[in-house]
């Protein structure tokens, strides 16, 4: 198959739209799916690399050769050559990001820590008062199994009984709090 090359005697217009859209007709699908494999299937990146592949074919159009094998070699030469080009100025230039808005930038303050300090105080207040004394003793106080049932005056198999309760109701109440997962 043999392309027409264009009719320089035509009307401009007319001839650059013909031309266009025969480049793009015959070789535009061919030319994306290959030059995706080398963005590294970045379409958009693809896409104005077959624009700009065949914007200069458009441009080159009087000193090409229109048989379809040879315009299809120049074509993938002008567009690898653009996708080197596209891969050295994103290497060389600083990757461009928005700045973030002041409002959303996070400053470290302990405010997270403080309030969910609050939150487990709360649910700790709506617990038992003997659910409440085992997680104090153990967990507040740093006092083993042991150690908390001499305190509180009551074997060590009831610490563990009330303790594992105890657990099971904070994790409800901070399930109502919308702390806990």
């Amino acid at each position: 198959m043999r392309l027409d090359p264009p009719d320089y005697d035509a009307d401009n217009d007319d001839r650059d739209e013909r031309l266009i859209r025969e480049l793009y007709r015959e070789f535009g699908g061919p030319l994306l799916r290959h030059v995706r494999k080398t963005t590294g299937n970045d379409l958009q990146w693809a896409e104005d690399v077959v624009q700009e592949t065949l914007v200069r074919a458009w441009r080159n159009s009087a000193k090409l050769t229109w048989e379809p094998p040879l315009l299809w070699a120049w074509l993938l030469t002008v567009a690898r050559r653009i996708v080197i080009d596209g891969r050295r100025r994103r290497g060389v230039r600083p990757r461009e990001v928005e700045a973030p808005e002041e409002d959303s930038i996070a400053v470290p303050d302990g405010s997270d820590r403080t309030l969910a300090a609050i939150v487990v105080a709360d649910a700790l207040r709506h617990l038992s008062s003997q659910h409440r004394e085992v997680i104090e003793e153990t967990y507040l106080r740093d006092r083993t199994v042991s150690q908390a049932a001499e305190v509180l005056g009551i074997p060590p198999g009831t610490v563990k009984s009330r303790l594992f309760y105890a657990l099971r109701a904070l994790r409800t109440a901070l399930k109502e709090r919308g702390v806990a997962s």
